[in-house]
């Protein structure tokens, strides 16, 4: 499971033209879901960004993480972080999880979240979405599940 985390000040993202999830400070989690991925992989991620600390401290430094800073996640499904462009000039989604299978674990990892004490938006799975945000710092960060085991 990857994750491209990005902190903000704000975000929203609208589906059809309305808006499906908003939020201020916090994180825009782009969440891509691999063919072998499971539950283990979804609490890995939950615990992960919950408890990054990205977040500046009186000193200016990063070391809050967005739950001690009261801040709130936007997650986002995006089947495209398992686009492979190594050959040719069409990404191939081979490694990306079935559509039925990637919206379990989204939807696990969303209820997780909201588990740990997170408030959460999120966007529409499976749909044609239009993120907007404000990358605070700018800070982003790509974690990636797989890389630990």
């Amino acid at each position: 499971m990857r994750a491209v985390l990005q902190r903000v000040t704000r975000a929203s993202v609208r589906v059809g033209g309305e808006t499906v999830g908003e939020i201020g400070a916090g994180l825009v989690v782009l969440l891509g879901v691999a063919r072998d991925d499971a539950e283990p992989d979804a609490r890995y991620l939950v615990e992960k960004i919950a408890n990054l600390r990205v977040f500046d401290d009186a000193e200016g430094r990063m070391n809050v993480s967005v739950v001690e800073g009261g801040g709130a996640l936007l997650v986002v499904s995006q089947f495209t972080l398992y686009g492979d462009a190594r050959r040719g000039r069409r990404p191939s989604w081979i490694e990306a999880a079935p559509p039925e299978a990637a919206q379990g674990l989204y939807e696990f990892f969303v209820a997780e979240a909201r588990r740990a004490g997170l408030p959460v938006e999120t966007g529409s799975f499976r749909k044609m979405m239009e993120v907007e945000l404000v990358n605070d710092g700018p800070v982003t960060l790509l974690l990636d599940s797989r890389k630990l085991f």
